[in-house]
């Protein structure tokens, strides 16, 4: 068996805790500066490294590039050109991201074709896609975790505008009050997304003061409103703050999970999360953030279908009900949760299927393969299984509890 353990790096983004990704991981805490996401994964700008029984390492993106077909498996190898498909993250949030959504397939493909014949560096700060592919994402909650993703169905986002009305408002609620569709909700996004300074800078504050009163009064939207009074502290000049009125609210507790397909427009607020997306870079930003904005852009790309979002809580496997699995029409990447409970030391075990990374994410585990090699995970480590090894089995130590995170690439068609 090769299965080694990964050092993986952490980028330290000013959104991100002192506090989640040190304690996860042993280290000191609080940390000196922000550190918000942990990566895991051959990714290019930063990927994990494997580490050796005699401590030896060795970057997991020269491994698979050296060996594709042995790292990744044929058809895997195959089908994604000799990459891996997939990043699995930590997410430590402890203020909101920028406001985004992410290209499909065709638009990252037609998107790069265009900035590379218009000779923008590829690593340029103004770069929509440095990259041909598409990145759709899962975040699942290891705690509570807030966001705004996806447009609200526009009949209560009427209520919601009407409850905080204000008499610069009225006009643009009743765009959306005489069209409560998909098109209403694209010509108010894009009034919003778009509106002139010298109007957004009076109309802003008429919110955000109506948001206070209507937190005061503690009324039907309070958490909405709150959301958007923590956005305009924190970027008060922004359309993105108005924009984030039409965008459904979420609380997730730990174990759910929100899929992010092409086209979804989202903001993740606060919390801690794993993290699986397709191994791409290209990010439409609309705002809330000092990063690169391209309105137009992000325009081109929006999906404006609406309505609640699924809340993914995993599918339950007929063969061993400590492994569930969320499924989506990625085909890029599949995260299933593996857990005992407290006194279960039974095994489960990981197939052959493909390059798979585990995370622990809780407790102390024991990886065992046929050959009679054994490895120990830790809580906050995570190892790499190449498509050549055989299959593993996995079981915790002494006793449960445990929870271990398992990445592969996805079987979507």
């Amino acid at each position: 068996m090769t299965v080694e353990l990964l050092r993986n790096a952490v980028r330290p983004y000013a959104w991100g805790s002192r506090t989640t990704i040190p304690e996860l991981l042993g280290r000191p805490v609080p940390a000196p500066h922000p550190e918000a996401e942990l990566w895991m994964g051959a990714h290019p700008g930063d990927p994990s490294h494997v580490v050796s029984e005699d401590g030896t390492e060795r970057s997991l993106l020269d491994l698979v590039e050296s060996d594709p077909v042995g790292q990744l498996g044929e058809d895997c190898a195959s089908r994604w050109g000799g990459r891996l498909p997939f990043l699995l993250k930590i997410l430590a949030v402890e203020e909101p991201l920028s406001m985004q959504a992410h290209p499909s397939a065709e638009q990252a493909a037609e998107g790069w074709a265009r900035e590379e014949a218009a000779g923008i560096p590829r690593d340029a700060p103004n770069r929509n896609y440095p990259d041909p592919t598409a990145k759709p994402e899962l975040v699942c909650a290891l705690t509570e975790f807030h966001a705004l993703a996806g447009f609200r169905d526009p009949h209560r986002t009427v209520r919601l505008l009407r409850a905080i009305d204000t008499p610069g408002l009225t006009r643009y609620t009743e765009l959306l009050a005489a069209q409560p569709d998909s098109n209403g909700l694209r010509a108010l996004f894009t009034t919003l997304i778009t509106m002139p300074q010298p109007t957004l800078d009076q109309l802003l504050p008429e919110v955000l003061d109506a948001c206070v009163r209507h937190v005061k009064e503690h009324g039907e939207f309070d958490t909405e409103c709150r959301t958007v009074l923590e956005l305009g502290e924190a970027h008060p000049h922004d359309a993105g703050v108005l924009a984030a009125l039409l965008l459904n609210r979420l609380t997730l507790h730990a174990g759910e999970a929100l899929y992010l397909p092409a086209g979804n427009l989202h903001l993740y607020l606060h919390g801690t999360a794993v993290e699986i997306l397709a191994n791409s870079d290209n990010i439409l930003r609309g705002g809330l953030t000092p990063k690169h904005v391209d309105v137009p852009e992000l325009l081109r790309v929006v999906d404006f279908a609406c309505g609640d979002m699924p809340v993914l809580r995993g599918e339950r496997g007929d063969v061993d009900d400590r492994v569930a699995v969320y499924r989506t029409d990625a085909p890029e990447f599949e995260l299933a949760r593996l857990e005992w409970a407290d006194d279960d030391n039974g095994e489960v075990r990981l197939g052959a299927s493909g390059p798979q990374i585990l995370l622990c994410t809780e407790g102390e585990l024991l990886l065992c393969s046929e050959d009679g090699t054994k490895i120990e995970l830790r809580r906050g480590e995570s190892v790499w299984l190449p498509a050549r090894d055989p299959d593993v089995r996995i079981r915790p130590i002494l006793s449960g509890p445990a929870r271990v995170f398992r990445a592969t690439a996805g079987t979507c068609a």
